[in-house]
């Protein structure tokens, strides 16, 4: 099919009109991005509900326009559709056909719901919260304000860690490394009561603190480990209650005489 016959299944008249559609769905969908979005920021309960609208939204609008300018826009006949599906067709799924299995990926992703918009996600050695599921790639924003861009296909394939699941709330986990010999009764209390008085813990799930014992050799010297479990309220409170908690747990450990590793000689830490 040479271009003069493809310019047969195209009506110039109808070239305005879909130029007008597709900068009216650009703009419906900045509107409804900022307005989910600032509505998400004033209703903090409820944010990432309006962030999963939001996603929802942008696909109808974008799925809308598109219908509307393929059946102004060219003359879909049964000698244009039989035409469109030979030689051309072949060649234009060759050319976007990551892009297509990236679309057909988002979509699964926005029904199969492995993670949302707002949760916080560990993918590929990154881990950040999702702030848009698009077309072709999902955008993840680190802890250090990093926009990454990752294809939705491969979502599908790889393994994805999810933190919150939907939900506003989110677990956290802390290690702490005690020297030999320490009390560890008074430890576990300690790191447990820090917990409980930060302001960022979401006390209606349980704060758990448990304990084992480290290994002394090899180049490890420590005791015993520590380790936190506990829920803040909103996930983006997580490096806020981390840094709280830690300080606090190491203020009640110095002003109680408990030694944890680091403070006597440099030891080589075991992976958590």
């Amino acid at each position: 099919m040479d271009n003069l016959e493809l310019l047969t299944f195209i009506d110039p008249e109808q070239l305005p009109y879909g130029l007008l559609v597709i900068v009216l769905a650009l703009i419906a969908n900045r509107v409804l991005t900022r307005s989910l979005d600032a509505l998400g920021e004033r209703l903090t309960d409820r944010r990432l509900l309006f962030k999963q609208v939001s996603a929802v939204a942008r696909f109808v609008v974008i799925l809308l326009a598109t219908v509307l300018v393929v059946g102004a826009v060219f003359r879909l006949s049964d000698q244009a559709l039989l035409t469109i599906g030979g030689s051309a067709a072949v060649a234009i799924g060759f050319a976007f056909k990551d892009l297509l299995a990236s679309l057909m990926a988002g979509l699964i992703l926005l029904f199969d719901r492995p993670f949302q918009v707002g949760d916080r996600v560990e993918f590929g050695g990154q881990y950040g919260e999702v702030v848009e599921i698009g077309l072709r790639t999902v955008r993840i924003a680190t802890l250090d304000d990093n926009l990454i861009s990752i294809p939705n296909n491969r979502f599908l394939s790889d393994v994805v860690a999810c933190a919150n699941a939907g939900a506003l709330d989110q677990m956290c986990v802390h290690r702490f490394f005690l020297e030999p010999g320490q009390d560890l009764d008074l430890a576990l209390r300690l790191v447990r009561e820090a917990a409980l008085s930060s302001r960022d813990v979401y006390l209606n799930k349980p704060v758990t603190v448990g304990a084992r014992q480290g290994p002394l050799g090899a180049g490890w010297t420590f005791g015993a480990e520590l380790t936190l479990r506990a829920y803040v309220l909103d996930g983006r409170r997580e490096l806020h209650f981390a840094t709280e908690l830690t300080r606090r747990v190491l203020s009640a450990f110095q002003a109680h005489g408990l030694r944890t590793v680091g403070e006597a000689a440099p030891a080589q830490m075991p992976p958590p």
